[in-house]
């Protein structure tokens, strides 16, 4: 049990890159961008590929980020300068990314067709790299003796992933919280809170929608990026439903954790996401479930992230009220008692 905890941390570490991409197209810019479908594997596809043709890892993953930023662009660019609605241009992009993704990943083959996955078995990552110098360290036998010793067992092969993992998400985490206080980033948040407001300073909010809209998709294909070189291949299919797992988390996230703050809200996106893959493979390993009843957990779990937070305000409304309701009692009844009439103090 150890293990598969272990392992949907490590995966629920490489969604919150994605998930706080989602954060900033849906929350903060308030724009429902379904690109994170499409470029989640664009990052994914130009990775594998520049792996495969010989590229180091590092220079494959910052390739994956800027083409990612530029879907996103185009996404903007569709919305502010060609006047589609936004749905339907995030609808639209995803489509096409579809198809340049299987042209991206088909660079690899010989007559350049379209390619739907490429597998990364025997190919250098960023973890595979990370692994050795953190084996060299011995730190890995030293932590697992002390779980030894507490009777764990099924202990993953190496921390450096995870060690490694943890990093990223924390500096991406500060880069969002850093690029969300500057001049730029408070200009998208006050466009998507009122976006005629923003207006009427000067602000050009057609720029801040395709700017935000950029870097969202850059930490989405970010994201596929990483997890193509942590799952050792690459899919065409691999996005489909990434949009619902991101809103999933940044729900979870601020069901539990609260959004007083952008650095507590961050802070919730990503715990959300390490929350909800640990949900999804504790479910599946009840027995009457299997790997396609993951779609309906996550829809479950998004209900109830959405319905419980509302249920539980309202008892303690209630609560609230029922409270005032009796000290307003007490307070009448010990004026009554003193001979005081005063129709203020009178329940309602």
């Amino acid at each position: 049990m150890f293990s598969a905890v272990f392992g949907s941390v490590e995966q629920g570490i490489i969604y919150a890159i994605m998930a706080l991409g989602v954060y900033i197209s849906f929350r903060v810019l308030d724009f429902p961008d379904l690109t994170v479908d499409g470029s989640f594997v664009t990052g994914a596809a130009v990775a594998a590929t520049m792996i495969i043709l010989g590229y180091h890892p590092l220079v494959a993953t910052a390739l994956a980020v800027i083409i990612g930023f530029l879907a996103g662009c185009v996404t903007g660019l569709l919305h502010t300068k060609g006047k589609i609605n936004a749905l339907l241009s995030g609808i639209l992009m995803m489509i096409a990314l579809y198809s340049l993704n299987l042209r991206i990943m088909g660079m690899t083959s010989e007559n350049s067709i379209g390619r739907p996955n490429i597998p990364l078995l025997n190919t250098e990552s960023i973890f595979n790299q990370f692994k050795s110098f953190w084996g060299s360290l011995g730190i890995d036998s030293a932590v697992n003796n002390f779980f030894s010793m507490l009777g764990v067992q099924y202990l993953p092969a190496t921390w450096g992933t995870l060690f490694l993992m943890a990093l990223t998400v924390l500096f991406i985490k500060f880069v969002v919280d850093w690029f969300l206080k500057t001049e730029i980033g408070l200009a998208i948040r006050a466009t998507g809170d009122n976006k005629r407001m923003i207006r009427s300073l000067s602000a050009n909010t057609d720029t801040l929608i395709i700017v935000g809209l950029g870097f969202s998709n850059a930490l989405v294909a970010f994201s596929g990026a990483l997890f193509a070189q942590y799952a050792k291949f690459a899919d065409i299919g691999m996005g489909i439903g990434m949009i619902i797992i991101g809103l999933a988390s940044v729900i979870i996230g601020e069901a539990i954790f609260g959004k007083k703050t952008i650095v507590r809200t961050t802070f919730a996106v990503i715990a959300g996401a390490i929350i909800y893959r640990i949900v999804i493979g504790q479910a599946l390993r009840v027995e009457f479930l299997d790997s396609g009843d993951m779609k309906l957990i996550t829809a479950v779990i998004v209900i109830c992230a959405l319905i419980l937070p509302q249920y539980i305000e309202k008892r303690r409304e209630r609560s609230r009220k029922a409270k005032r309701h009796a000290e307003r009692l007490v307070q009448y009844h010990s004026l009554s008692k003193g001979g005081a009439t005063v129709a203020e103090t009178r329940p309602d």
